[in-house]
């Protein structure tokens, strides 16, 4: 969702209206996943997707009429439908799409707590009387805000609201975004941070090297470090949603980097290097204290092997084994 924040703030600044229309289940080859959200101005504006471009029209124009009405609404789209060849589901998906209007004051509490990168979870009552309601609540389950009320006015536990809803609730977490820590400022660094990005992955870049961190280089970076990695790890934390790529190619950055990744709760540590440097790496990394075990969890040489060249290839080919990774652990 955060990816639509741009779009979302622009629109409710000129007064537009707009309707947020959730992905709420999925059957068959349908092409996005439950949780994914699309956001439609009155003006017609649209971002976001809730399939990839099968239905995207058909919602846009339901979410047209819903904007106008003020009611929320229960979409289905399936290839037992009529309209499955015009929405383009004829391939065998269904889909299932919750559409309502935003309401501006819960928005008012999601948005800077979207931009701080916190968890969240998004609360809606999909069925029965009190259809659209809607509640924000922290990663502990504390309430933050109701639809229609603004903030909450005091610590209420999400469950029992969603005990008192007179119908279907569904739960749309917002996690924060996952953690690249990338260590020290090289040509690659460069060109994986601008595709981190894309993939909307917070990029740290860590580098004692003071010279080499520049904010123009590094402009989609979201932090620069200018100090040594244990440093840096200690003040970052390194957590499930974190991924370490040690890039300096300089033993003494990346190495006691390493020590500590490898050990941590970090989804994934790689590093660059030939496979020969790698042999030399991995036994001064068992001289200095790491186990076999540990070492078995460090990708190494860095990144799928796509027989890449270039900065930007070898940065394509770490974050696609990144991806990987995070992917196979959720």
């Amino acid at each position: 969702m955060r990816e639509l924040l741009p779009d979302l703030e622009h629109w409710l600044a000129k007064g537009e209206r707009v309707a947020l229309c959730t992905v709420i289940s999925t059957w068959g080859s349908a092409p996005r996943q439950a949780g994914a959200v699309m956001a439609v101005s009155e003006s017609g504006g649209l971002v976001g997707s809730v399939s990839g471009g099968c239905v995207e029209g058909a919602v846009l124009t339901a979410s047209k009429q819903i904007i106008q009405s003020g009611k929320p609404e229960l979409l289905h789209f399936g290839v037992q439908d009529d309209t499955a060849w015009e929405v383009g589901l004829a391939c065998g998906g269904e889909i299932d799409v919750f559409v309502q209007p935003l309401d501006p004051a819960l928005f008012a509490e999601l948005l800077p707590r979207l931009e701080a990168d916190e968890g969240m979870t998004l609360s809606t009552v999909i069925s029965g009387k009190t259809l659209g309601s809607q509640t924000l609540a922290d990663e502990n389950g504390e309430l933050i805000a109701q639809n229609g009320t603004g903030p909450a006015t005091q610590s209420t536990r999400i469950a029992n609201l969603v005990a008192q809803a007179e119908g279907e609730v569904f739960h749309n977490p917002l996690a924060a975004s996952p953690t690249l820590l990338i260590i020290g400022a090289s040509h690659v660094t460069a060109a994986l941070v601008n595709i981190a990005h894309l993939m909307e992955f917070r990029t740290i870049i860590i580098d004692p090297r003071k010279a080499f961190m520049s904010e123009e280089r590094f402009a989609h970076a979201h932090k620069l470090v200018p100090v040594w990695p244990q440093t840096a790890f200690a003040e970052l934390g390194l957590t499930a949603t974190t991924a370490v790529a040690c890039l300096s190619h300089d033993p003494k950055i990346d190495e006691p980097a390493l020590m500590l990744a490898l050990r941590s709760a970090a989804f994934y540590v790689g590093a660059l290097g030939s496979r020969r440097v790698q042999a030399q790496r991995r036994e001064r990394l068992l001289a200095a204290g790491l186990s076999e075990q540990e070492l078995e969890r460090l990708h190494a040489p860095i990144g799928l092997a796509i027989n890449a060249k270039t900065p930007e290839e070898i940065a394509l080919s770490i974050m696609g084994e990144i991806i990987r990774e995070y992917r196979s652990e959720q």
